[in-house]
């Protein structure tokens, strides 16, 4: 462990929330150094239950593992007054509350924002919600795909014949959890400048459509209407050649060639004289038609030397086999190990930001159920006896034997 403070060290995080877009976002505050406390039903979040992808550990599942690094459990049950209570003694002590219930649960728990304000008026709360805190979508189910099919991006990219197809991550989940972590650090500082805490509203639908920023300015601004086509074009606004395009043995990617070079590489004569501003857009499906045909007559290794030894923007396309293995990732130390007590030796992506002085890294792995119920609620003045009547009475939960 460093010696040298981290980003966010001396910050205290309350985590009440579940799924992915809140406890991405609070262990990306863990990795800078905050002390992130998870308050979870004293049985456990569910997705510690819930096996991503049919994988299971051996105390822990993955999609929890995965999300949940350097943080703190305490378990409580927030329906029971003295669970409720002693969320409030944290929440004295803390600098961020995040949850991501849904709309009214937070108010009916007594843990909305003014019930907190009152306790700590400098508390930056941050509430996730699907759609938004009110509105007509208020009570519908945030869920990731559902949002994606909303936001209008499905149909951006794909052939005009094919079904939409979501993106191959739970994208607007990370998207949201990328855009709360925003929103806290900005509100930290804005604290910092004026004393002042305030609430922080974040939902997945905006986050997702304003991700979209280029793509639904051409829509709303350049009135230009999305159109897909039965030729492989990775997005409707995109000029040919752009695209995954099939080769002799598997896939290659190429975007923006210039299509007269492109055709004197290819051995394709149709291109000479075409631009990419020009033809890349009038005569597009032809354009990719003709490319597709040529990429078939030879391996991806070979195109891969021919184009991008011409300096031509290609690259290969690859599975997670490949890709955890890439040289650039290795190089860049993309993946982090540690040794984690019931799951072994766990390799999960890391930090995708570097510091040279303040260094963000793992300090505990993702805690088992109610493991630090003992220890934070002493750092608030519940002494041993106060503990077990709570864990007596099923207010809390906690692991006898700490695990470190």
């Amino acid at each position: 462990m460093s010696d040298t403070p981290a980003v966010l060290s001396g910050y205290r995080v309350i985590d009440c929330s579940i799924a992915m877009a809140g406890p991405f976002a609070t262990q990306r505050l863990g990795d800078l150094g905050a002390d992130v406390i998870k308050v979870e039903p004293t049985a456990g979040e569910w997705q510690r239950f819930a096996a991503a992808g049919g994988a299971t550990g051996n105390e822990i599942n993955v999609s929890f593992l995965s999300l949940n690094r350097n943080k703190r459990s305490v378990a409580l049950d927030l329906k029971s007054a003295d669970g409720r209570a002693a969320l409030l003694d944290l929440v004295r002590t803390a600098d961020v509350f995040l949850q991501n219930y849904r709309p009214g649960v937070a108010a009916r728990l007594g843990v909305d924002y003014e019930s907190l304000r009152a306790v700590n008026p400098s508390i930056v709360y941050v509430s996730i919600s699907g759609y938004g805190e009110d509105g007509p979508y208020r009570d519908r189910p945030g869920q990731d795909l559902l949002v994606q099919a909303m936001s209008g991006a499905m149909l951006s990219a794909g052939r005009a014949g094919d079904a939409p197809a979501p993106a191959g991550q739970y994208l607007a989940d990370a998207v949201t959890a990328s855009t709360a972590f925003e929103g806290v650090l900005a509100a930290l500082l804005h604290r910092e400048r004026t004393g002042e805490g305030q609430l922080v509203t974040v939902n997945m639908l905006d986050a997702v459509t304003t991700l979209q920023m280029q793509e639904l300015s051409v829509f709303t601004v350049g009135r230009k209407a999305q159109q897909r086509s039965d030729e492989p074009h990775a997005h409707v606004y995109i000029r040919a050649p752009y695209g995954v395009f099939r080769t002799s043995d598997g896939f290659l990617a190429l975007a923006f060639a210039d299509p007269a070079q492109l055709g004197l590489l290819i051995g394709e004569p149709a291109f000479e004289g075409w631009t990419g501003e020009v033809e890349g857009w009038t005569r597009r499906d032809e354009l990719a038609s003709l490319l597709q045909a040529r990429l078939l007559e030879h391996t991806t290794e070979h195109w891969l030397e021919v184009l991008g030894g011409a300096g031509m923007w290609v690259g290969p396309v690859y599975g997670y086999e490949e890709l955890v293995r890439d040289p650039q990732i290795v190089h860049n130390g993309t993946f982090i190990e540690y040794d984690h007590p019931t799951e072994g030796r766990v390799k999960t992506p890391g930090f995708p930001y570097r510091f040279s002085r303040t260094p963000a890294r793992v300090e505990r792995g993702a805690p088992r159920v109610g493991e630090h119920t003992r220890e934070v609620l002493a750092e608030v003045g519940y002494d041993e006896a106060a503990v077990d009547a709570m864990v007596s009475t099923g207010a809390a939960a906690a692991l006898e034997e700490t695990v470190r």
